[in-house]
């Protein structure tokens, strides 16, 4: 079965003897630890420009953001969890600006929608107005809050897909496998 949301896989490794360009802007960002901290992320974010304006990155969508992607627990980001991320927030970045057909930096319920359908979630109205109700403000979609939005949908759908066997759209879920996401 095919589960939606996912961009396009990490590029191949580098020749012997070539370090991965990201990796450069990564130890810049996680400084002595090695790791990259909610707080570094957001700061990395919002001097990248990444959320399309001059204010910060929200801190609830970056600690999302490495929740989704922290393997070991550690409450921090790795380079590799690092390298996973910025592939999905590029891919991200681009659907958001493809579909914000205006360039008003946000995006609106029909263009939220269309985006969430490009990526193969196919949602009810009512589930759909549910989303937009959640990540909008005053109708109107944010980058940042559509990130938090595509994380959350990537880590249920990461969450079912463990769960599916048969990979037949069915998944049975105990009680504490939904409480992760509160």
């Amino acid at each position: 079965m095919a589960y939606p949301g996912y961009c396009p896989p990490p590029q191949p490794g580098y020749p012997m003897g070539q370090q991965d360009p990201l990796y450069g802007y990564f130890s810049a960002v996680a400084g002595q630890d090695g790791q990259i901290s909610v707080d570094e992320l957001q700061r990395c974010l919002t001097q990248a420009g990444m959320s399309g304006s001059y204010k910060p990155f929200n801190l609830e969508t970056c600690r999302l953001m490495i929740n989704m992607l922290d393997r070991d627990m550690s409450g921090s980001m790795g380079f590799n969890e690092f390298k996973e991320l910025s592939g999905a927030l590029n891919g991200w970045k681009q659907n958001f600006v493809t579909m914000d057909r205006d360039s008003s930096g946000t995006i609106e319920a029909q263009e939220m929608q269309q985006a969430l359908s490009s990526m193969g979630y196919n949602f009810g109205h009512q589930a759909l107005n549910v989303i937009i109700r959640r990540h909008s403000n005053q109708g109107r979609i944010a980058f940042d809050d559509y990130v938090a939005c595509c994380v959350r949908l990537r880590s249920l759908t990461d969450n079912f897909r463990r769960r599916d066997n048969t990979q037949q759209g069915t998944a049975a879920f105990q009680y504490d496998d939904v409480s992760v996401y509160l």
